[in-house]
């Protein structure tokens, strides 16, 4: 029997409302949504009603390897026959394992992991981590930013998340995102880190130039800050290397990762961090825990994971289809020159920033009319996200640059009736 579809989509719409969230239900009703999801598979995912969509939004990387990817799923099967989810007080085999495993594919002398199981949680950890090695309260990130809706996470991102919630953490200092002048003066003896996602999401695909990050480590190393990077969503692939800072040839103190790693099946985060900072912790073993944090099914299911992104065609993969949706946002850009402005990416972390901040959402309910699930970038509404699954073949990622251009056409048509065409 299926677990799907037991209630009417309108009966669901009305029992979420009721107990879950009446605000995201009148948000989407005023939007013409009612879309409730259904069935996924692969690159797709299915409404109630038996549309199908591309999944170019992936939760932010969640379902890089796609909808319940058959091997993460028998992984799950096999360890669900004798594990749960452990003890976070004891030694584990499966932690260890999992640890391990993040070191081998981390850069420099990261070679240590503390679990956790989401991305907020995992940027408080670092963020601890941070203050209880240099004894420094500050707290550098970008305006605009987001990294999480946790205590240590939200004043790091953009105050449109945390304002209603003051009085905040101190010790927290915004800067405009690669803008190295403005970082270096803002880095002193007070600062215990400087926080950035790697290419920032929700800012809209803003990729840095490339010198930026060597300015980064430079700045940190002269002022004894630690630099920390953000890489739940550009990690795993996602940029066409382990993780997005690996392309620019620099290794930060710490790197926190998640959403990917957890294979759509299982949550997981980890925050990586450098041998160098190990003392803090060795001396404090037990400041910080995670009941759920590491849970050794969900081990299991990143030990999958990880192993499918180290098999020498998966990265040769990505960077392919790389190219494929480079070659044609060029000719999408050339289509639509007076709405299409510049087009973001960093491997398949993709951005179309457009010419006013109405055309995002507009691009949102263009996909759901055309099959292709993408979302805007909420500090950046002119931006629309172009994330899919990793394991997109050609001839769907060239599918998917078809559904993008009738998706622009659409929104230039509609965009002329509200007078900012």
């Amino acid at each position: 029997m299926s677990v799907i579809g037991s209630l009417s989509k309108e009966e669901i719409i009305e029992l979420f409302a009721r107990h879950v969230s009446s605000g995201k239900v009148e948000f989407f009703k005023a939007a013409g949504m009612d879309f409730v999801l259904g069935r996924r598979d692969g690159i797709y995912l299915y409404d109630l009603d038996g549309n199908s969509y591309v999944n170019c939004h992936c939760n932010g990387g969640v379902f890089n390897l796609g909808h319940r990817h058959p091997e993460i799923i028998d992984a799950l099967i096999s360890a669900a026959s004798e594990l749960d989810i452990g003890n976070h007080h004891v030694i584990s085999e499966h932690r260890a394992l999992l640890a391990e495993r993040l070191a081998r594919i981390s850069p420099g002398d990261i070679n240590r992991v503390v679990f956790g199981v989401s991305g907020g949680e995992s940027i408080d950890t670092a963020i601890k981590v941070a203050r209880g090695h240099t004894g420094r309260p500050g707290v550098v990130s970008a305006a605009g930013g987001y990294h999480g809706h946790t205590g240590f996470a939200l004043p790091a991102g953009d105050e449109k998340y945390s304002k209603p919630f003051e009085p905040l953490v101190p010790g927290y200092t915004h800067v405009p995102f690669g803008d190295l002048e403005t970082l270096d003066k803002a880095v002193d003896e007070t600062t215990a880190c400087v926080l950035f996602e790697t290419v920032p999401a929700t800012l809209g695909i803003v990729v840095p130039p490339e010198d930026f990050y060597a300015g980064v480590r430079r700045i940190c190393d002269e002022r004894g800050t630690l630099m920390i990077m953000d890489e739940v969503q550009t990690g795993l692939g996602r940029c066409g290397a382990n993780w997005c800072i690996d392309t620019y040839d620099v290794v930060p103190d710490m790197i926190v990762t998640g959403k990917g790693l957890s294979g759509g099946i299982y949550p997981l985060t980890a925050v990586l961090y450098s041998d160098r900072l190990n003392q803090f912790l060795h001396e404090n073993p037990f400041i910080h825990i995670s009941t759920f944090g590491g849970p050794e099914l969900g081990c299991r299911v990143t030990m999958k994971v990880l192993e499918i992104l180290e098999r020498p065609e998966f990265l040769e993969h990505v960077s392919e289809m790389a190219r494929v949706f480079a070659d044609g946002f060029a000719e999408l850009k050339a289509s639509h020159p007076d709405l299409l402005l510049e087009t973001r990416q960093r491997g398949l972390f993709m951005g179309l920033k457009m010419k006013n901040e109405l055309c995002g959402p507009m691009m949102t309910l263009a996909g759901m009319q055309n099959g292709v699930f993408t979302v805007y970038a909420n500090n950046d509404t002119s931006v629309s996200q172009i994330l899919p699954p990793l394991i997109i073949e050609r001839d769907q990622a060239e599918d998917v640059l078809e559904r993008l251009d009738s998706m622009l056409s659409w929104v230039e048509k509609n965009l002329a009736g509200t007078g900012q065409a």
